[in-house]
């Protein structure tokens, strides 16, 4: 990811050694304030990052870099700071961390360190300020889930290893493969969907495949990890690929050697393979259905991507950023309860879902804002009156909440599904109204054995 953004660096050390060797080893486009003194700290002055020396007088044992952190963080929460010192003490280092630092490197300074922690921290103000309508890909949010998400891409910049990233269907995990791909510099992006993909096709779509090697192959191939050269190799669904093709994959992986289906010459290439799954990998690999060995080989580089329903903080931006790619052929916007309204829905497709959502909306609201009215009937269209659910309003007075927590919610799910297929005796229209599969639906009557009840 290329900008044309300065970074500000501010150095807090009573060292002019350390003050001459930054300015030498940090490059564009970092520029260093240096500060000598405790006492001259520019505390109310904006700084993108903050290297802060823990002893700060000659010849004192005072940890008084530490209180700086504190006054920088109060000034400036955002701000990414590194606290430098050459002493190792645990105790320190854990002082510092709670005081807002988020690295800690020993002195003397490596420039190499130096630049490595600098990188990262550029990709991380990279993501966090990119312009949701420019050409760049972005993740629209900024609750503390999202904020989260943008640190450790950030934290992966420069990373060669496999990353593994794992989420519900729809919650974002292309827009991270391609903005791990986009925060270095130029590089090509190659994005398959395993699932497409027949089993018995695997091989030679990965690998390639010469002229003459199989019925229909008329022709030499590269393939998807040869295209990926130099760049970033995305799987996505990586769940659905066959246990007899996962140990090529490994072996991929562990060498980066391919070898074209009917050749005998192998050769290497460099490349990054993302991968990403909506299932749990550790899951699949206790119910048989993906092999440990590959698992390990990729679970040492992780993202793990929330379902919209916990980081429900993101929802205003991301609807109202959907409704602006509306534009100018549909000119809405979201009253305080319209967004209220989405809020309120589970998203079990997650921001998908809500894409999808925002773009129907905008199309079938009847006025210029979008009301909590327009929300509800375009999400339960099953039950247009039944607006939307409010907590508040609930009695808990006669509840004995001595049965515990999960008993608790099992009886009140199960009185639940009760009512509803009162209301609704058809299972298909109950599982439509509930969002929920009707397999699903259908299991959880069964366990609750509501099936042998006479509603």
């Amino acid at each position: 990811m290329k900008t044309n953004r300065a970074f500000h660096l501010l150095a807090v050390d009573d060292d002019p050694l350390i003050h001459q060797s930054l300015k030498l080893c940090v490059s564009a486009p970092w520029k260093v304030i240096s500060v000598s003194k405790k006492e001259l700290v520019p505390y109310t002055t904006f700084f993108h990052a903050a290297m802060v020396d823990m002893h700060l007088t000659p010849g004192s044992r005072d940890p008084e870099g530490v209180k700086v952190i504190e006054r920088l963080m109060k000034h400036n929460p955002q701000l990414e700071v590194v606290a430098m010192s050459g002493d190792l003490d645990r105790d320190l280092m854990e002082q510092c961390l709670k005081a807002g630092a988020q690295r800690f490197l020993a002195k003397p300074l490596q420039a190499e360190e130096v630049m490595l922690v600098l990188n990262k921290i550029d990709a991380y103000w990279s993501i966090r300020n990119l312009d949701p309508q420019g050409k760049d890909i972005n993740w629209i949010g900024s609750g503390p889930s999202s904020q989260k998400i943008k640190k450790r891409i950030a934290e992966l910049k420069g990373e060669t290893k496999t990353i593994l990233i794992e989420g519900e269907t729809g919650c974002g995990k292309e827009v991270a493969a391609r903005l791990l791909n986009q925060q270095e510099d130029a590089r090509p992006f190659i994005s398959v969907n395993i699932s497409s993909i027949p089993e018995n096709l695997f091989e030679s779509e990965l690998f390639g495949h010469v002229k003459g090697s199989f019925t229909g192959a008329d022709q030499n191939k590269m393939g998807l990890a040869e295209a990926a050269h130099g760049g970033d190799l995305f799987l996505d669904e990586i769940e659905a690929l066959p246990l007899t093709q996962q140990v090529k994959l490994l072996r991929f992986l562990e060498s980066g050697e391919v070898r074209k289906v009917g050749s005998k010459e192998s050769f290497n290439v460099q490349t990054r393979v993302i991968i990403a799954s909506n299932q749990p990998i550790k899951r699949l690999v206790s119910e048989g259905k993906f092999r440990e060995d590959l698992y390990f080989r990729l679970s040492s580089q992780r993202i793990e991507l929330p379902p919209l329903r916990d980081r429900k903080e993101d929802i205003p931006d991301l609807a109202r950023n959907f409704l602006e790619q509306e534009r100018p052929r549909r000119n809405k916007q979201f009253t305080d309860d319209g967004l209220a309204a989405l809020d309120n829905y589970v998203w079990p497709g997650n921001v998908r879902e809500l894409k999808r959502v925002c773009e129907q909306i905008s199309l079938t609201s009847p006025l210029p804002f979008i009301r909590g009215e327009d929300v509800d009937n375009l999400l339960y269209p099953d039950a247009p009156k039944r607006g939307r659910t409010n907590s508040t309003n609930m009695n808990f007075t006669n509840v004995d909440f001595t049965k515990g927590l999960g008993f608790l919610v099992e009886e009140f799910e199960a009185n639940l599904i009760r009512a509803c297929l009162k209301k609704y005796p058809d299972v298909g229209e109950a599982s439509e109204v509930f969002k929920v599969s009707r397999s699903n639906l259908y299991k959880k009557i069964k366990d609750y054995k509501i099936d042998e009840e006479n509603l």
